[in-house]
């Protein structure tokens, strides 16, 4: 009679192996959790490596921790038009949502870190998608104006690939 000792070998092996796995650890000069009253945030310092999958359809980031701010920079008197963006950070396409809009006459302008125009447009509706596809990865500063009520807002956006 011959038994076969190969599945248990196997068995063991992969609750060894599984045993050992880890999900996210990095070796980080520092980090730890920050918190206001705002909300809380983690952080850490000294991630060496993160890698960007990306497809037709999206993007996945794999890593220990990555940026993510959705939080408006600068405001001046927007009065009742209350300004929403997402995805932040965006690969494609960042939608801008305008709570209470009456039909106000709002430009949008998307900067570079230098200051230089990228995008500009006009907001004529309670939601509307402005295409990213084409811009570099990178830091924007997208600043809507309300002619009528001459007033802006402005939002750090971050853009992927």
């Amino acid at each position: 009679m011959k038994t076969n000792h190969t599945k248990p070998i196997g068995l063991f092996l992969c609750i060894c192996c599984f045993g050992y796995a880890k999900a996210q650890e990095s070796v980080n000069a520092t980090g730890g959790n920050a918190s206001g009253t705002s909300g809380s945030a983690s952080y850490s310092i000294g991630q060496l490596v993160y890698t960007t999958n990306a497809s037709g359809s999206g993007s996945v980031a794999q890593g220990v921790q990555h940026a993510y701010e959705i939080f408006p920079v600068g405001n001046e008197n927007t009065n009742n038009v209350t300004i929403t963006t997402w995805p932040n950070p965006a690969a494609d396409i960042l939608m801008v949502n305008l709570g209470n809009y009456n039909q106000e006459k709002l430009n949008y302008f998307m900067h570079d870190a230098a200051g230089k125009l990228v995008l500009s447009g006009e907001l004529n509706a309670q939601q509307t998608k402005i295409n990213t596809g084409q811009m570099a990865s990178a830091i924007y500063f997208l600043t809507i104006i309300n002619q009528q009520q001459n007033s802006k807002q402005s939002f750090k956006i971050i853009k992927n690939q």
